[in-house]
C-alpha cells in the first residue's frame, strides 16, 4: 500500500519561509518522479515543483528563486524549501509520485500553509 504523508505546513508571516516534507512508503522511491502541487480556494490546483528520479528539478515560474525542491532517497522524503513567502502561496500542498504520461499516480492527503500580511 503506497502512502505519502506531507507535513510542515502551518502559518506564517509574508516574508517567511516553511520547509514541507513528503515522507514515502509502500513503493521504491528512488524510481519515480516527485511533484508538489498546491491548490487555493476557488482556484485549480498547479503543479509548483517536480523532481524526477534522476534529480532533474523544475519549478514553476511564480516560485521560481523563492522554493526549492530536494529529495533523499534514502530516508524516502521530498522536500519542499519555501521562502520570501506572499499571499498568494496560501493554499492546500500536496505532494505525489509516479508520473505517467504527464498525471500523478499517488497523493498525499495534503496541508495547509497559510500567509498571513
Amino acid at each position: 500500500q503506497v502512502q505519502l504523508v506531507e507535513s510542515g505546513g502551518g502559518l506564517v508571516q509574508a516574508g517567511g519561509s516553511l520547509r514541507l516534507s513528503c515522507v514515502a512508503s509502500g513503493l521504491t522511491f528512488s524510481s519515480y518522479d516527485v511533484g508538489w502541487f498546491r491548490q487555493a480556494p476557488g482556484k485549480e490546483r498547479e503543479l509548483v515543483a517536480s523532481i524526477s528520479s534522476g534529480g532533474t528539478t523544475q519549478l514553476t515560474i511564480s516560485v521560481a528563486g523563492r522554493f526549492t525542491i530536494v529529495r533523499d532517497n534514502a530516508k524516502n522524503t521530498v522536500w519542499l524549501q519555501m521562502g520570501s513567502l506572499n499571499s498568494e502561496d496560501t493554499a492546500v500542498y500536496y505532494c505525489a509520485a509516479d508520473r505517467q504520461s504527464g498525471t500523478y499516480r499517488y497523493w498525499g492527503q495534503g496541508t495547509q500553509v497559510t500567509v498571513s500580511s
